[in-house]
């Protein structure tokens, strides 16, 4: 195994990691934003305001994308298993 590969190997699991955290993160991230502006705006003050809907947004995105998120890391760890052979020359 060649330090290019190892290269590569890690380019992979880093860019499945932001694939798979992307989304939930930039949702979580929009509920908040919209939460915060509301807040701002009415000047409601309420902790629970804030992480309960961005509980319930994230839960959501998880469920909607969670055959996607299956597929994409079963894709990836059969590839990586399947690559075995060759990176351990």
């Amino acid at each position: 195994m060649t330090p290019a590969d190892v290269v590569v190997l890690i380019q992979n699991a880093v860019k499945i990691t932001l694939l798979l955290a992307g989304p939930i993160l930039g949702v979580g991230m929009a509920v908040g934003l919209t939460i915060a502006l509301f807040q701002a705006v009415t000047q409601i003050q309420e902790m629970t305001l804030t992480f309960v809907p961005k509980i319930f947004a994230v839960l959501l995105t998880v469920l909607f994308l969670s055959g996607w998120m299956i597929s994409l890391m079963v894709d990836y760890t059969h590839n990586l298993i399947v690559a075995i052979p060759t990176l351990v020359r």
